[in-house]
Protein backbone atom coordinates (compact mmCIF):
# COMPACT_ATOMS: atom_id res chain seq x y z
CA UNK A 1 0.00 0.00 0.00
CA UNK A 2 2.73 2.50 0.80
CA UNK A 3 3.87 2.18 -2.96
CA UNK A 4 0.77 3.66 -4.13
CA UNK A 5 0.36 6.51 -1.35
CA UNK A 6 4.21 7.10 -2.43
CA UNK A 7 3.30 7.01 -6.34
CA UNK A 8 0.58 9.14 -6.29
CA UNK A 9 2.62 11.92 -4.17
CA UNK A 10 4.92 12.03 -6.82
CA UNK A 11 2.41 13.06 -9.69
CA UNK A 12 1.80 16.29 -7.89
CA UNK A 13 -2.03 15.70 -6.85
CA UNK A 14 -0.54 14.25 -3.92
CA UNK A 15 -0.49 17.78 -1.99
CA UNK A 16 -4.59 17.32 -2.20
CA UNK A 17 -4.26 14.00 0.35
CA UNK A 18 -3.35 13.91 4.04
CA UNK A 19 -3.10 11.17 6.20
CA UNK A 20 -5.25 10.66 9.18
CA UNK A 21 -3.99 8.91 11.70
CA UNK A 22 -6.53 8.05 14.60
CA UNK A 23 -6.25 6.88 18.17
CA UNK A 24 -9.19 4.78 19.92
CA UNK A 25 -9.34 2.87 22.85
CA UNK A 26 -11.00 -0.53 23.54
CA UNK A 27 -13.38 -0.72 25.98
CA UNK A 28 -13.30 -4.32 26.36
CA UNK A 29 -9.50 -4.97 26.88
CA UNK A 30 -8.41 -1.00 27.17
CA UNK A 31 -5.89 -1.11 24.72
CA UNK A 32 -5.43 1.20 21.56
CA UNK A 33 -5.68 0.68 18.59
CA UNK A 34 -4.47 2.93 15.36
CA UNK A 35 -5.98 3.56 11.91
CA UNK A 36 -4.78 4.91 9.37
CA UNK A 37 -7.22 6.44 6.45
CA UNK A 38 -5.72 9.02 3.14
CA UNK A 39 -8.50 11.73 2.82
CA UNK A 40 -9.02 14.56 0.69
CA UNK A 41 -7.64 17.73 2.38
CA UNK A 42 -11.46 19.47 2.73
CA UNK A 43 -12.32 15.92 4.66
CA UNK A 44 -9.52 16.34 6.82
CA UNK A 45 -12.16 17.54 10.30
CA UNK A 46 -14.59 14.88 9.20
CA UNK A 47 -12.39 12.47 9.47
CA UNK A 48 -11.21 13.37 12.51
CA UNK A 49 -14.35 13.28 14.37
CA UNK A 50 -15.31 9.98 12.51
CA UNK A 51 -12.52 8.57 13.99
CA UNK A 52 -12.86 9.68 17.16
CA UNK A 53 -16.64 8.72 17.67
CA UNK A 54 -15.02 5.02 18.37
Amino acid sequence: MAKKVVATLNTGKGKEYSKVITMAKSPKTGAYSFKEIIVHNDLVKDAIAEGTKG
